[in-house]
């Protein structure tokens, strides 16, 4: 067992406009961004099966051809291997929780976040 606390964990400038922490676990990757208004993620896909929990904001999420917007409260579950990329359209946080673990993050090879 292992306490976090997210206000104490590194803060990962991903670029001008997404801020990452992360905590790996054996299982899982769990994943708090802060998100600026207009910012983008590229179209991606990963082996994960990923939780997207909206604290605070909206999300337009582009996946299997549709548009999709998460806001605050709201969760949206991505299977694994679906395309989908991402708009923020206001300043948002949110926690992803992806299983497996994100081995691609651990070994820094994440730079369709980093554009």
């Amino acid at each position: 067992m292992k306490l976090y606390n997210w206000d104490q964990l590194p803060a990962e400038q991903m670029n001008a406009q997404i801020v990452r922490k992360v905590v790996h676990t054996e299982q899982m990757t769990i994943a708090r961004l802060n998100i600026q208004k207009d910012a983008v993620v590229a179209e991606h896909a990963h082996i994960n099966e990923q939780v997207a929990n909206v604290e605070r904001g909206a999300l337009k999420f582009h996946i299997d051809g549709l548009d999709l917007v998460v806001s605050t409260g709201e969760s949206l579950v991505i299977p694994p291997n679906v395309p989908h990329g991402v708009i923020a359209l206001e300043d948002t946080v949110v926690t992803d929780v992806f299983t497996p673990r994100r081995e691609d993050w651990i070994k820094g090879d994440d730079s369709y976040l980093r554009k």
